[in-house]
């Protein structure tokens, strides 16, 4: 069944339900009600003492052939302490033990439902005789009336109950189809970009309800869609483009040592050692372009994820890039332990391209300093410095500075960083020094995690 009709079918039973409760509620009050007024009449309804006394004493409560006037069809029954009874008036009922404990003075009055021997119902109340003490008097009247008004309340209630449930289940249709107006053009939204692949269609929204939020959810998310499609559509055209500058460098000197080979005339030996030189440099930058393709393009999973000491991360990385460039002068301060959650290769990679980035681009001395303290890493160089109109876009994939086009690198180390770092919950900047004393100064801030025991070290 749609929602739609669902939504009517609640509706339905809904009010059905809340009808029925008032129905039956309505039907018995109205019940107890005509049965005390009833009970009333008969409370009012009086007997001579006088000729009842005697009728029980001649033996016979009615003479053969008389019969009194009865317009209301009531009757008029003695009770006798025995359980036998003689009609003055109407038809004889059923004796009840009530009765009989009314004749016997054990009861004041007996009021109760009784039936006739031609199955007609009756409510009676039986009183004692005055002046006798063995017998009862019980004056009833049919509830003939009293059930045929039940009956045409009953049929009423069911024709309004089931005009009621017919109107809402009516009205629950009407109200469904303009409350799922929003949802369904949210699916039709959604079916359009599943058949179409089209991310640029936007939902209206009005107001700031739950069809509201949810419009707003789902543009949001195409919208992101459309930017993560943009964004890898630009790293592929990026990718293509860096890829193309090394591999054509490559296959001209490849070309060049094959026509020397097939043409017979060697090349200098000079120039042969510059070309295979610049062969192995171009190889290590394309190997160096697809690793950082790799690392951005790998999603993080939760088994790489620990608390690892920052403060080794670092100690680790400033050997590693001293290795690199012995010439290259590191001055890192004392580092304050600090452990935070995340990734540590990730961590450690992030670090060290950092490091090679002030290297790169430091003075001549290469000297960077580095330090970390209350989980704030700055590294900074004294070389020219990043412009202050290049910084935005520092950290953008194939972003690279046109002084520093002609240095090696892919471009991405920095757009790893800045990935690594909001993996961690942190963030990573950079900016010119507060002294002034020119360079640039790298700060890398991640949040600190709860410090593991002694005895068991955070994992490397």
């Amino acid at each position: 069944m749609p929602l739609r009709g669902r939504l009517a079918l609640m509706a339905a039973l809904t009010v059905g339900i809340a009808v029925a409760a008032i129905a039956l509620a309505c039907w018995f009050l109205v019940r107890a009600q005509l049965l005390n007024s009833l009970d009333d009449s008969l409370s009012e309804s009086t007997v001579e003492p006088g000729r009842v006394v005697s009728q029980v004493r001649s033996g016979e409560c009615r003479p053969p052939g008389e019969r009194d006037p009865n317009p209301f069809s009531a009757v008029v029954q003695v009770v006798l302490t025995s359980g036998q009874s003689c009609v003055i008036v109407g038809d004889k009922l059923d004796v009840t033990g009530s009765d009989v404990a009314v004749a016997k003075r054990e009861r004041r009055v007996s009021v109760h439902t009784a039936r006739a021997d031609d199955g007609t119902s009756y409510r009676v109340r039986t009183t004692p005789v005055a002046g006798t003490t063995n017998a009862a008097v019980s004056v009833a009247r049919p509830m003939t009336e009293l059930d045929e008004s039940l009956r045409k309340l009953a049929l009423i209630l069911t024709l309004v109950g089931g005009a009621g449930v017919l109107g809402a289940a009516g009205a629950g249709v009407v109200l469904a189809r303009a409350g799922l107006r929003p949802v369904n053009r949210l699916t039709s939204a959604v079916e359009h970009v599943a058949r179409t692949e089209d991310l640029a269609v936007r939902i209206p929204v009005e107001g700031d309800d739950e069809i509201a939020r949810l419009s707003r959810s789902f543009n949001s998310m195409t919208a992101a869609l459309a930017s993560s499609r943009e964004l890898q559509q630009q790293l592929i055209a990026d990718a293509g483009h860096e890829l193309r500058t090394p591999l054509t460098s490559l296959r001209t000197n490849i070309d060049l040592l094959v026509r020397s080979e097939e043409t017979g005339r060697p090349l200098p030996e000079e120039d042969r050692r510059e070309l295979l030189a610049s062969v192995r440099a171009q190889m290590a930058e394309l190997n160096a372009l697809i690793g950082d393709l790799q690392e951005l393009s790998r999603p993080q999973t939760q088994e790489r994820i620990g608390i690892t000491g920052l403060h080794k991360i670092v100690d680790r990385a400033v050997e590693r890039v001293r290795l690199r460039g012995p010439h290259v002068s590191l001055r890192a301060e004392p580092v304050e332990p600090w452990y935070v959650r995340g990734d540590a290769s990730a961590l450690e990679r992030s670090v060290v391209n950092l490091l090679d980035n002030a290297v790169k681009f430091g003075d001549e001395e290469g000297a960077v300093e580095v330090s970390l303290t209350d989980g704030t890493l700055r590294v900074r160089d004294h070389g020219a410095g990043v412009p202050a109109g290049e910084l935005p876009y520092v950290f953008d994939r194939f972003w690279r500075s046109p002084s520093a086009r002609s240095l090696p690198g892919s471009g991405l180390g920095l757009s790893i960083v800045a990935r690594t770092a909001r993996q961690a919950g942190g963030d990573v900047e950079l900016r010119l020094p507060d002294d002034g004393g020119g360079g640039t100064e790298a700060v890398l801030r991640l949040p600190g995690a709860p410090v593991p025991p002694p005895d068991e070290p955070p994992p490397a």
